[in-house]
C-alpha cells in the first residue's frame, strides 16, 4: 500500500451550512485530514476557513491540484453546481463525493457515473446515515426475519410548517445561515427523500416502480412565488416484493419515522435522522378474539455496535456526515465491497427526481437503474 492510499485527505468545496456538520464530524474520524477549503463568495470562505483553522483555495483548479490522487473531493456545493463541480473533479483524477442530488436531472447523473467509471474514480452521495448503527441494525434486524418477510413499509419525512419556523435564526458554527431560498427551490422531496431511499435500498435493493404525487401547498414567501413541490406522496415496489408508501412534506408536523410491517410483526424507527435510534420489534399476537401488536416492544441490538463514538445532535440531526467518505477510504485500502458506490447513489437520485417532480398525473413510473442489496458492515452481522 503507498502512502498516499493510506493518507485519508479530503477537500471541501463549498463551504455553506452543511460544510460545518461535515467539520464537526471529523471529531469522529480524527484520521480524515481535511487540506482545504473552496468557496466562490470569498467572505463565506473566509469565515468558514478562519472557524476551522484550515487553508483557503482560490480556485477549483488549485483544490484539485493541492489534493493527493487518491483523495476524495466533498462536494458540498448548491443542488445546481453538483454537476460541474463534480465532473470537474473526476476529469482531474479525483474521487468525489456529493451532497444530494448527485445531479438535477437524470441524465447529468448518468453521465457523472459514466465518467467516474471511464477514469478508474468513485464516486458516492449523501446522503450516508445507511452506513449508521440504527439502520444497520434495522436491516440486520430484517435479514434475520425478526418481524417475518417485510410486506408494507410507511416512512414519514415530515419537517413541520418550515415557512413559519424561525429559520433566520438558524446558523451553522461559522455563521453560515440556512439557505432557506434554495432550500424551497430545490424541493424538500429532493433534499431529504435520500434519507430514507438509502435506507430502503441499502436493504432490499432495486426499486421496480414509483406511483407518485407532489404539489406545492404553501405560501413559501420568496419573491416571485416558488412553484416547487412542498410534498409528496409515492407508493414504492420493490424488485424484492415490498411495497412502501414515503411521504415528504414541509407542511406536517415534524415525523421521521420508519415503520416495516411483517408477517410476525413491526419494526420501527422513531427518527431516521439520528444515527443511534433505537429499532423496537413489536410482535403480533392474538388475545381472545383480538389481534394486536405487542404494547411493549422489544428493543433490538447488535451483538456489537461500531467502535468510534456516537454523533451528537446538531440541529434538527444527530448525523455523521463522515461515514459515506469513510467507507470510501476503507474500500480505497481493503478492497473488497464497496457499500458507498455510484449504483447507490444514482438509483436513490432517480427515485428522488420522479418523487420530487411527479406532479399531479400520478402515473407510474419504470425505473431505470438498479441496485444490489449492500452487504452489512462487519461490526453489524449479528444481533444479539
Amino acid at each position: 500500500m503507498s502512502l498516499e492510499v493510506a493518507r485519508k485527505a479530503v477537500a471541501i468545496v463549498g463551504t455553506g451550512y452543511v460544510a460545518d456538520l461535515y467539520m464537526r464530524s471529523r471529531d469522529l474520524h480524527p484520521d480524515i485530514e481535511v487540506v482545504g477549503a473552496f468557496d466562490i463568495r470569498e467572505g463565506r470562505l473566509a469565515a468558514f476557513c478562519r472557524h476551522w483553522g484550515l487553508r483557503p483555495f482560490a480556485s477549483l483548479a488549485e483544490v484539485l491540484d493541492a489534493l493527493p490522487g487518491e483523495g476524495i473531493v466533498l462536494n458540498l456545493t448548491n443542488p445546481d453546481a453538483h454537476y460541474a463541480v463534480t465532473r470537474a473533479s473526476l476529469e482531474a483524477g479525483r474521487h468525489v463525493y456529493s451532497e444530494k442530488p448527485l445531479a438535477m436531472d437524470l441524465a447529468q447523473a448518468q453521465d457523472l457515473v459514466n465518467l467516474a467509471r471511464s477514469r478508474g474514480r468513485l464516486l458516492g452521495g449523501a446522503p450516508c446515515s445507511y452506513l449508521s448503527e440504527a439502520a444497520q441494525t434495522l436491516a440486520a434486524a430484517t435479514r434475520a426475519g425478526v418481524c417475518g418477510p417485510v410486506r408494507l413499509v410507511y416512512a414519514e419525512l415530515d419537517d413541520g410548517y418550515i415557512p413559519q419556523a424561525p429559520h433566520q435564526k438558524w446558523l451553522s458554527e461559522s455563521g453560515a445561515p440556512w439557505p432557506y431560498e434554495n432550500e424551497m427551490r430545490t424541493g424538500c422531496t429532493l433534499e431529504h427523500a435520500g434519507y430514507v431511499l438509502s435506507w430502503l435500498v441499502a436493504m432490499f435493493g432495486s426499486i421496480h416502480s414509483i406511483t407518485a404525487f407532489s404539489a406545492a401547498t404553501i405560501d413559501k414567501g420568496l419573491e416571485g412565488g416558488c412553484t416547487v413541490p412542498d410534498m409528496s406522496i409515492g407508493i414504492l415496489k420493490f424488485r424484492a416484493g415490498q411495497v412502501v408508501r414515503l411521504t415528504c412534506s414541509i407542511v406536517a408536523p415534524h415525523d421521521h419515522r420508519l415503520l416495516m410491517t411483517g408477517d410476525k410483526g413491526t419494526l420501527e424507527v422513531r427518527d431516521t435522522w439520528d444515527n443511534s435510534a433505537k429499532v423496537r420489534f413489536r410482535r403480533r399476537f392474538v388475545m381472545r378474539r383480538r389481534l394486536m401488536e405487542a404494547p411493549l416492544p422489544r428493543r433490538i441490538r447488535l451483538a456489537e455496535g461500531p467502535a468510534r463514538r456516537r454523533a451528537r445532535r446538531r440541529g434538527s440531526a444527530s448525523m455523521d456526515f463522515l461515514l459515506g467518505a469513510e467507507e470510501m477510504f476503507r474500500f480505497l485500502h481493503e478492497g473488497d465491497t464497496n457499500r458507498c458506490d455510484d449504483r447507490l447513489a444514482l438509483h436513490v437520485t432517480e427515485a428522488a427526481l420522479h418523487l420530487q417532480n411527479a406532479g399531479e398525473a400520478s402515473e407510474t413510473y419504470m425505473m431505470q437503474t438498479a441496485c444490489d442489496p449492500l452487504p452489512a458492515l462487519g461490526w453489524a452481522q449479528k444481533l444479539r
